[in-house]
């Protein structure tokens, strides 16, 4: 579950989140019925988040998936819930569930303008769709699960080499016919979503040494989940319990889990897949709170900007002057592109990064710009970032004031060359672009950048008619000793012609 409130942009903000592992479809015979005790696990859980709920005043949307629209005795479960929660279950078809998890993972990862291939594995289905933009091309639910295999090949515990074999074997059979409807529509990037895929993803990163905060955005490659495999079937259910990166709950089905989506990697030529961290609740969310407009796809497209613009309107206290800055900093980049050879996505860092500069204030003024950082870093409201452009987003932006990027600093010394050479640059570009603004109050209107005799890099602001902007190109200039040291190459910030 997760409690949100719904912004006027059609976003949300997460209040809090609530995760019980019922396995209503477990013990259920091919699901054609939930067992008893299944039904009480998953009451005594709506029961608890109920209760949550209540305490936001929250309206309740809940729907039911895979387990209960395959159940015979679904309407029991159904009455009880209602009975002892208030809470009128939808039970969606599996059209609906992959449609949902792709609003979700479209708000999560920047994969509007790409042809993607959605992977959804749950305990009794698998949701397989085919999307570009806010657009569902095919979308296909198989009965095929974690819990659905387990309990078919690996019931009593044990992975044994005859099992996984006919484990494989049957799955790739399974997967022919819908590899053959789908794969023609040939996609761009693989995303998977929810619990299984994600546990794969957090086993993998493990492995490299790596313990990403938030396994959003997170890729991993065909080779390093057969190598997985390799490694959860040679264990007991005892020693998967203690892989780092696993859940201990998810041990005894994450053999079943991992194989059928190696065989999903296999039927589509997967070579690697990125993680959403959204997935079909988030999207339900989305669903339910999105005007017409935002139905459309077009906050989608500018999914990371306007996020990036809501916490800055949230908690920067002059969240204008920031995106002035912005302005500024752009139009610094695109005329010393000849000089940093950055590209598209270093534009788009820079921007952002000039955007949430400020939110440290919301914390306090001293040492804002560290504060920034951690704001950055952890927000929940920023979606549509990997772990690597989250933390150059945080850097860029905690670099705008004071100390220089330094070796010393534990979190730039960890990127590689490519990357502190960027954040250096970007960095630089912001501080002159913030120094641009000095007095808050849009005096500079434009620039021009150019080139003196002996190679010096030249800015030149226009100041609005009547303005005096003195003050600008002192701070420009105070703040240019960045940008000139990862260049190489010495500023000079000048006053242009007056812009009117």
């Amino acid at each position: 579950m997760v409690v949100a409130r719904g912004l006027a942009d059609g976003g949300f903000e997460v209040i809090t989140t609530e995760k019980e592992m019922v396995r209503l479809g477990q013990g259920s015979g091919e699901m054609k019925l939930l067992a008893d005790d299944a039904i009480d696990r998953g009451v005594d859980a709506l029961v608890r988040m109920a209760a949550v709920a209540a305490t936001h005043e929250a309206a309740v949307t809940a729907v039911a998936t895979s387990a209960t629209r395959e159940a015979e005795n679904r309407q029991v479960f159904i009455d009880r819930v209602r009975s002892e929660t208030g809470i009128q279950i939808e039970v969606i078809s599996g059209f609906e569930e992959a449609r949902l998890i792709h609003l979700g993972v479209l708000q999560a990862l920047p994969v509007y303008e790409k042809r993607l291939l959605l992977v959804d594995i749950g305990g009794g289905s698998t949701e397989l769709l085919v999307g570009e933009g806010s657009n569902v091309i095919a979308a296909r639910s198989m009965k095929l699960g974690a819990i659905r295999l387990t309990e078919r090949f690996f019931d009593d515990g044990e992975v044994s080499a005859k099992a996984v074999k006919k484990c494989r074997a049957y799955l790739q059979n399974a997967l022919a016919s819908v590899a053959q409807e789908l794969g023609f529509n040939e996609h761009e990037i693989a995303v998977g979503s929810s619990g299984t895929i994600t546990a794969i993803a957090s086993m993998i990163a493990a492995q490299r040494g790596e313990t990403p905060n938030d396994m959003n955005g997170v890729s991993f490659s065909a080779i390093e989940l057969a190598s997985l495999i390799d490694r959860l079937i040679a264990t007991t259910t005892e020693e998967r319990r203690k892989i780092e990166g696993l859940d201990d709950r998810r041990a005894d089905i994450i053999v079943g889990g991992s194989l059928l989506l190696a065989e999903v990697f296999a039927a589509f030529r997967i070579e690697s897949m990125t993680v959403s961290g959204y997935a079909l609740r988030e999207g339900v969310l989305f669903d339910r709170l999105a005007s017409d407009e935002d139905r459309s796809g077009q906050r989608l497209i500018d999914l990371r900007r306007s996020n990036a613009l809501r916490l800055a309107h949230q908690l920067d206290p002059d969240a204008a002057h920031a995106e002035t800055a912005a302005g500024l900093s752009l139009s610094l980049f695109d005329q010393t592109v000849d000089r940093h050879r950055l590209g598209a996505r270093a534009r788009e860092l820079l921007e952002l990064a000039a955007i949430v500069h400020n939110v440290g204030l919301f914390i306090s003024h001293a040492a804002h710009h560290k504060h920034t950082y951690y704001v950055v870093r952890h927000s929940e409201q920023l979606t549509g970032f990997t772990e690597r452009e989250r933390e150059l987003l945080a850097l860029v932006a905690r670099y705008h004031r004071r100390g220089h990027p330094s070796p010393k600093h534990p979190q730039f010394a960890e990127l590689s060359p490519g990357d502190q050479a960027m954040v250096r640059v970007l960095a630089g570009l912001l501080r002159i672009a913030i120094g641009l603004d000095r007095s808050h109050q849009g005096l500079v209107t434009s620039i021009e950048v150019g080139t003196g005799a002996d190679g010096e890099l030249i800015i030149e602001p226009m100041a609005a008619s009547g303005a005096d902007i003195s003050l600008e190109i002192y701070s420009a200039e105070e703040r240019s000793d960045l940008l000139a040291d990862a260049l190489g190459a010495t500023i000079e910030v000048d006053a242009g012609p007056v812009d009117g």
